[in-house]
């Protein structure tokens, strides 16, 4: 798992884990982050400049890999297309496009002064292709 490492710099509010610098990420590739608990957070900056975090554990195939997945989109939803069996999941609700039954936790992302922060919390979870 990659893990983007921000030293010394401890999160501005209880509930919100430091991820990187902003200017670390690379448009287009995720990272992982380890979040409180052992989840993990797939991080991942569009190249128009958005941010979205999902869950990093591929649903089929029981991976730590979405962070290495394929960023796109589909009929204008932000996607990433798991590594694994190429299935896409949206980044807006985490729901999975190919197969209705699975979807990954949505995490809130935030900047501040250039520090790129995932809630600890997931937002959003879809369930059976509706956002719970």
């Amino acid at each position: 798992m990659t893990v983007i490492d921000a030293l010394g710099v401890a999160p501005a509010t209880t509930g919100w884990t430091p991820a990187c610098r902003l200017d670390y990420l690379i448009p287009g590739r995720g990272v992982a982050v380890l979040l409180p608990g052992g989840a993990q957070a797939a991080l991942f900056l569009l190249p128009e400049g958005t941010l979205y975090a999902v869950g990093n554990i591929d649903p089929f195939g029981r991976a730590a890999v979405m962070s290495r997945g394929i960023v796109g989109d589909r009929g204008g939803e932000p996607v990433v297309a798991s590594p694994l069996l190429k299935q896409a999941f949206s980044l807006l609700d985490g729901r999975c496009l190919d197969a209705a039954t699975e979807s990954l936790p949505v995490y809130a992302v935030r900047v501040d002064d250039g520090l790129v922060s995932i809630s600890d919390e997931p937002l959003v979870m879809a369930v059976n292709g509706i956002a719970a």
